[in-house]
């Protein structure tokens, strides 16, 4: 069991195993210290935001097989990068995120309440 926990201090859910996700492709959004971009934002794509990262040269969306990347469509999660989905939040492009999915270290980057007003697992 992972000691990890989501930016609302619970146990840190999966975020996607269809595609599969996270900087280990575990499917959480789990980090460590060879995780130097923070893949720990749970976020559900979005076209505007596939074309801002494609913009800003991380294409998400072309296969790449010998990666085992599928790319990524609109409504797939993924685990981001904190400063890349700060970025896209920025630029009016932030795709919601699912905070129980989304790992604590993710507020060192960006803020709860940025996460809490995008978050579309809040009840």
């Amino acid at each position: 069991m992972s000691n990890h926990k989501n930016v609302l201090g619970e146990p840190l859910e999966p975020c996607s195993t269809d595609p599969l996700t996270g900087f280990t492709r575990s499917g959480d959004c789990e980090t460590g210290p060879q995780d130097l971009g923070s893949h720990t934002v749970c976020a559900r794509m979005t076209r505007e935001f596939l074309a801002l990262s494609l913009a800003r040269g991380n294409d998400l969306v072309t296969p790449q097989p010998e990666y085992g990347f599928p790319g990524l469509k609109p409504g797939d999660r993924w685990c981001l990068c904190a400063a890349r989905w700060q970025e896209a939040l920025e630029a009016g492009a932030a795709p919601r995120v699912v905070l129980r999915a989304t790992h604590e270290r993710a507020l060192e980057v960006v803020s709860l309440a940025d996460l809490k007003s995008h978050a579309f697992d809040l009840s």
